[in-house]
């Protein structure tokens, strides 16, 4: 049975695994005379704008856990994707990396995809400050008609609060603001979108009093789960959604929503609708 690496052995071996694939040339560093592939420690260092000593230690499982301002210089100096960011973390520190929000409404074709398969359950995708980037056609019939919107004005919280037809819709609609507002800032804080958000914040604050309320009301409370949404439709009358909200797999910043019809009779007459 072979012996189990330490900790700080296995961030090592993953540290030089990573030099080696680094390509000397490409970098802006000679490549001639070299026994070994990839950057050299005192390189990896350089990029990393530490010490050659310290990185020596670390790779060599020596001096302890690596804070983490080093590994995130390490992830910048080794051009690491997400997933490889919060290996290295993992391994560094036992726990993930800070959250880092990153801008990008596009969704992939094979997401719409699966979206267009739920009709008649009308289904979205939002981003972490609740933008909604993606829809299908029983969201445009039942909810809102996404694409007739200019791109600033597909937030939830702008609809909610400032859109008086979400008012008419919705039969509590201020227990349903308070769900919004409390879970969208568990969404944001854990995309690390704070700054994103404020511009957000302040618009609302000044155009929406109820907004300001129960923003300062400081409730968080989380979006994830399961949950029943009665909506009142202009057309078809009151309906009972089975209310979901999904991770999207490799997209830590959106979420998939899903209103389910809760009974064959509300489906028939959705689809009916659309037709």
């Amino acid at each position: 049975m072979s012996e189990q690496l330490p900790v700080e052995n296995i961030l090592g071996a993953y540290l030089r695994d990573r030099r080696t694939k680094l390509d000397p040339a490409a970098l802006g560093f000679p490549s001639e005379r070299r026994r070994t592939l990839g950057l050299r420690r005192e390189e990896v260092a350089q990029r990393a704008n530490i010490s050659p000593t310290w990185y020596t230690c670390l790779e060599q499982g020596r001096g302890g856990a690596p804070s983490a301002d080093v590994l995130e210089r390490l992830s910048r100096a080794f051009m690491l994707t997400d997933a490889e960011r919060e290996h290295l973390f993992l391994l560094g520190l036992g726990r993930p990396p800070d959250a880092r929000y990153h801008k990008n409404n596009g969704v992939t074709p094979r997401l719409q995809r699966v979206l267009d398969k739920l009709d008649p359950s009308p289904a979205l995708i939002r981003t972490a400050i609740w933008d909604v980037v993606a829809w299908n056609r029983a969201a445009t019939v039942m909810l809102t008609d996404y694409g007739a919107l200019p791109p600033e004005q597909r937030n939830l919280l702008r609809m909610v609060f400032l859109n008086p037809h979400a008012r008419t819709v919705q039969n509590d609609w201020e227990t349903v603001a308070r769900f919004v507002v409390g879970a969208f800032k568990l969404d944001a804080a854990r995309a690390g979108a704070a700054a994103e958000v404020e511009p957000l914040v302040d618009e609302l604050c000044r155009l929406s009093p109820e907004f300001r309320v129960m923003w300062r009301d400081n409730e968080v409370r989380g979006a994830h789960g399961d949950a029943v949404k009665h909506i009142h439709h202009p057309v078809l009358g009151p309906l009972a959604f089975e209310y979901s909200d999904f991770s999207v797999d490799g997209r830590t910043d959106l979420s998939m929503v899903v209103y389910n019809p809760a009974t064959p009779q509300d489906a028939e007459r959705i689809t009916s609708l659309m037709a």
